[in-house]
């Protein structure tokens, strides 16, 4: 059974800094493309960033502007984001998703097969 478990959210002030993690059972996630999503409500989902399954290649969302890093460890089953001077228009759940084709860096919904259940963000001015 695939599972994905985002962790890491929570309430900052605005210009303050969060570490989101990911963490994968069930699956090989070394193989596997990981990207994040956030979506605040009445919106869809919007692309935030992601990274290869060697972790050699990343892409990210026009506004991170620099101030979020997606990283991963090898042979560890954990994918990490770090946002930095976080403003309040960063305020949503964040998602973690998983891609089977590992090579790819896609920023459509659909190329994702796995998903968490997210983590609320909040970001205070």
């Amino acid at each position: 059974q695939v599972q994905l478990v985002e962790s890491g959210g929570g309430l900052v002030q605005a210009g303050g800094s969060l570490r989101l993690s990911c963490v994968a059972s069930g699956l090989t996630f070394s193989s596997y493309t990981v990207a994040g999503f956030r979506q605040v409500p009445g919106k869809g989902r919007e692309f935030v960033a992601a990274i290869t399954g060697i972790g050699t290649l990343t892409t990210y969302g026009d506004f991170t502007k620099g101030r979020f890093t997606i990283s991963r460890v090898r042979n560890e089953n954990t994918v990490y984001l770090q946002m930095n001077s976080l403003a309040p228009e960063d305020t949503a759940v964040y998602y973690c998703a998983a891609d089977p084709r590992g090579y790819l860096l896609l920023r459509t919904l659909r190329a994702y097969d796995y998903w968490g259940q997210g983590t609320q963000v909040t970001v205070s001015s």
